[in-house]
């Protein structure tokens, strides 16, 4: 009894130790389970922090954007190439809706930059934000807007031919056979209540969660809080870039633009173009019906431009009677047309009082004209010139100039000044420079740039850019005058050589702060002949300019130097040179003296009407200054 009792109490124990051990090993199991449970959970959430953390960025970044204060397009760019590369989307894009009077139609403001879809500009004529895009009633695009709502599709064929009516089957088959897009999402985009248009997602995924729908909701209330702050700031903005009478952009916007335009077109390898509009006679109409008529000339060009021009054209008043109108995407061709139907509409214009008036214009492209924006513009100006000596009331296209520059010839003149051994300029500085002139490409740049350094020379308060400044100023007053483009190539010329006799005068004697004697005021006054004989005399390929520069410091009433000459005797070019001299010499710093404001200058100009100069001079000149002022 004693052995069973001891076998049952074994076998008990062992049944004991095999309990304990299954219930560790279920407890471990448990254990375990749970422990995969969890690392799959953490790293579920930890995935889903990422996503929510990304997204917040990229809404910081909106916002950071919006509180910039940047321009409209800016920011769209920057939103779209946020999302793409933040949230790993394939491509993005925002479209624009507007109407005109062939209906409604979709223009892209901004594409991101690295996109599959894409390729599709290697086939296109031309890139997907310079095209008009289809808004047919039936499309996603449409359903988007109008119902106000979230939509997706997986039909990528149907949807391209929708916003592109004539894209090619081979191209909807290149973007199906790459198989990545997978899906196209639409979000509606509104600003201030009114349909602005569409938020494009190309995605790599047929069906979205809806904590991602939810996002891309989200994300597009942020987009148009950003659309309407940046609206709202471009129309602050707006007014600093706008002409005051026409409406039209300013000078300073249309230039900045246009540089932007560049850009965009060496990126993309498409033209754009630049029609240049004079308007004809605009003095005869100030003259014979007063100023008042002549303003409404020009509002009416300023409007006639209005009413020619696509969303995407910049029409802006260069100044007076001077309009510059930039057509991205638009080849010559293009242009021309473009020009010719503006000719004619202004041509149609019965003005009360005034009757017909007409323009002369100008036309050049972008890399089919020049590569280079500065010669652009110098083509474009030049076959506006040419519309005008041809008759007026013509477009004319530009083409390669067939004579020497006036940039080149100012290459050459400051070359062989500088190569003379009798001018007291250091040797390695006119090593220098003539290196410079030699090798620089910007011909224009550079021929600014060596004449501040020569000024600054004899005239150490000279500030940089002022010799360009001047050189603008003086085109800008000659052609108020109707001076054809050869007398205006002169004028160029001259004011970058026209205080060059300076060079030969005493340093100390030119910058004395004292009060000079009679003797040194008379040194000082030999400055024009001293550059007329003695600089530039021997050099012969610019003797039709030397008179110009000889009779810069002649008076209208015949009190100047060096010849005393009066009126009409002194070369208009020399009388531009005159007052825009002073009024820069007013506005600058001097030993002597401080620099006074614009106005201060131009109320000292008009203290010397009729003396120093005429009146119709000074009051065009006024009237070019306080248009730049504004």
């Amino acid at each position: 009894m004693k052995f069973f009792d001891k076998i049952n109490e074994l076998r008990k124990k062992i049944s004991e130790v095999e309990n304990n051990i299954y219930s560790g090993k279920q407890d471990f199991l448990e254990i375990y389970e749970r422990n995969l449970q969890l690392e799959k959970e953490i790293e579920e959430r930890t995935h889903e922090l990422n996503v929510a953390n990304k997204r917040m960025l990229t809404i910081q970044h909106i916002w950071d954007m919006m509180n910039s204060s940047k321009p409209l397009i800016s920011v769209m760019e920057t939103i779209v190439n946020s999302i793409q590369g933040e949230l790993g989307y394939l491509h993005c894009t925002i479209m624009r809706k507007f109407t005109d009077e062939n209906g409604d139609y979709l223009m892209v403001l901004a594409e991101a930059q690295d996109v599959t879809i894409k390729r599709a500009d290697i086939v296109l004529t031309e890139p997907i934000q310079t095209r008009r895009l289809a808004y047919t009633q039936d499309a996603i695009f449409a359903q988007t807007l109008e119902k106000r709502e979230i939509h997706q599709t997986t039909d990528i064929a149907s949807t391209l031919r929708a916003i592109m009516p004539d894209i090619s089957e081979e191209l909807v088959k290149k973007v199906l056979e790459d198989k990545s897009v997978k899906s196209i999402i639409t979000i509606p985009l509104y600003s201030r209540e009114k349909p602005f248009g569409i938020f494009g997602v190309f995605s790599s995924r047929e069906e979205l969660a809806k904590s991602e729908t939810d996002f891309l909701l989200m994300f597009a209330q942020q987009i148009e809080i950003a659309i309407t702050v940046a609206d709202l700031f471009e129309a602050v903005k707006e007014q600093a870039v706008t002409d005051g009478l026409t409406g039209l952009y300013n000078r300073r916007f249309f230039e900045d633009y246009v540089k932007k335009e560049v850009t965009r077109s060496m990126r993309s390898g498409q033209p754009f173009s630049i029609i240049g509009l004079d308007l004809d006679f605009l003095k005869h109409i100030n003259d014979k019906f007063g100023h008042a008529y002549g303003d409404v000339a020009i509002k009416t060009v300023a409007d006639v431009l209005k009413t020619n021009a696509r969303s995407i054209d910049i029409a802006a008043r260069m100044g007076g009677e001077e309009f510059n109108i930039l057509l991205p995407g638009i080849s010559s061709e293009g242009a021309m047309k473009a020009a010719e139907r503006i000719r004619k509409a202004i041509e149609e214009k019965q003005l009360d009082t005034i009757g017909n008036i007409t323009a002369s214009i100008g036309v050049a492209t972008f890399l089919e004209h020049s590569d280079n924006l500065e010669e652009l513009m110098e083509l474009t100006d030049q076959a506006m010139y040419n519309s005008k000596r041809n008759g007026r009331n013509r477009v004319t296209a530009a083409s390669s100039a067939s004579e020497i520059s006036w940039q080149e010839i100012a290459v050459n003149t400051f070359t062989d000044i500088l190569s003379k051994h009798n001018m007291p300029i250091p040797q390695a500085l006119s090593d220098e420079l003539c290196e410079k002139l030699k090798n620089n490409q910007s011909q224009k740049e550079i021929l600014y740039s060596v004449a501040d350094i020569l000024t600054q020379t004899y005239n150490p308060l000279h500030e940089n850019g002022i010799v360009k400044s001047k050189l603008l100023t003086a085109v800008s007053l000659a052609k108020r005058f109707d001076l054809p483009k050869d007398e205006i190539d002169k004028l160029k010329i001259a004011i970058l050589l026209y205080d060059i006799g300076n060079l030969m005068l005493p340093k100390e004697l030119l910058l004395k702060t004292t009060p000079l004697t009679e003797d040194e005021k008379n040194h000082i006054k030999e400055h024009p002949l001293i550059a007329a004989k003695e600089i530039l005399q021997p050099i012969s390929y610019i003797q039709d300019i030397i008179p110009i520069i000889e009779h810069h410091h002649e008076n209208w009433d015949g009190t100047g130097y060096p010849a005393k000459i009066a009126k009409n005797e002194i070369p208009l070019t020399s009388q531009i040179i005159l007052i825009v001299d002073a009024y820069f010499a007013l506005t600058e710093q001097r030993t002597y003296r401080s620099k006074m404001s614009p106005q201060e200058a131009l109320a000292e100009i008009k203290k010397d009407c009729g003396k120093k100069w005429n009146e119709t001079l000074v009051n065009e000149f006024i009237t070019l200054i306080e248009h730049d002022l504004n």
